[in-house]
């Protein structure tokens, strides 16, 4: 039976700590992935611009003994009208495995749901759970078990990230406090859903439209972009979000030896200044390094024959 990530829930809490655990493993040396890609082409079909996401993919493809043959979508009959179903059934036949990037999750699901093959989400408008895969393993790198006990601040928009954060506090059992503008804030089906996971997991997550109330004592600030990829960058939600922005003066209210971290691409001047992300550089391209080594464990989860 294939498996997809299409959201992070597509794992249990099990599978989940199983991958993050394993990827420090195989980051470390102390254990190395079988070629389980050996012989496979997997596609990636982008409609988004793609940096981090897709060289990791596709290096991570290779080190696992696969092709990766890169379709931008607007290159295929997609753009002329085919039915997602149609693409999906017809590639199931030629590659092993897809990555998908584009605007819409309802799409994404929709392909998922006709291909035979395993489909993961390489970011959607609602959700981008191999990034906070990835960052759940960039914390445990660092605090080990003891990443349970840690604050977790995100700051900022309640875009795709904050969403897919919610379902990974939920997931893996994590103390998250999220701060949005009130008319910015997270979508409710991904707070749900990080609500019930907490339940189950002993994670907490809270939210607040106080950037200060969420950054108190925090261990840990994550911010990302104020204008995610196909959204006008409109005044009033740009003036709004100015409060939320990732200073100095915010970080003052931190715990002394906070980390700062973002996903990628940075702003700077708008959800985090240059001085700040130039402190932070080093642990931010950690954390941009570590999608290799979670994306490789990952793949080697989904298309290991179980």
């Amino acid at each position: 039976m294939k498996r997809d990530f299409i959201d992070l829930w597509n794992l249990d809490p099990e599978e989940a700590w199983y991958v993050v655990k394993r990827t420090k493993k195989v980051k470390e040396g102390e254990e190395e992935l079988d070629k389980v890609l050996q012989g496979k082409t997997v596609a990636l079909i982008f409609t988004k611009p793609s940096t981090r996401t897709r060289v990791s993919f596709e290096v991570g493809i290779s080190e696992l003994g696969g092709n990766a043959i890169f379709l931008q979508e607007s290159h295929l009959q997609l753009s002329r009208g085919e039915d997602v179903r149609d693409t999906a059934r017809t590639l199931s036949r030629y590659v092993s495995g897809a990555i998908v990037r584009n605007h819409s999750h309802t799409w994404l699901e929709e392909f998922a749901k006709w291909a035979s093959i395993p489909v993961i989400n390489a970011l959607t408008d609602k959700s981008h759970p191999c990034q906070v895969l990835s960052d759940v393993f960039t914390l445990y790198e660092r605090f080990g078990e003891e990443v349970k006990e840690i604050k977790i601040a995100y700051v900022g928009d309640g875009n795709n990230v904050c969403n897919t954060w919610l379902v990974g506090a939920g997931l893996f059992g994590l103390n998250l406090f999220v701060a949005t503008p009130e008319d910015y804030g997270p979508d409710s089906y991904y707070l749900q859903a990080g609500l019930d996971l907490s339940n189950f997991t002993g994670g907490n997550v809270y939210l607040t439209t106080n950037p200060v109330e969420a950054v108190r004592d925090a261990h840990v600030v994550y911010t990302d972009v104020w204008v995610s990829m196909g959204d006008n960058e409109r005044e009033e939600k740009l003036e709004a979000l100015k409060p939320f922005q990732v200073n100095e003066q915010l970080l003052s209210h931190a715990r002394d030896d906070v980390l700062v971290m973002h996903c990628l691409p940075a702003k700077k001047g708008q959800e985090i200044t240059e001085d700040v992300f130039e402190r932070f550089a080093d642990f931010i391209f950690t954390q941009a390094e570590n999608r290799l080594h979670a994306q490789k464990t990952l793949l080697d989860f989904l298309f290991t024959p179980r």
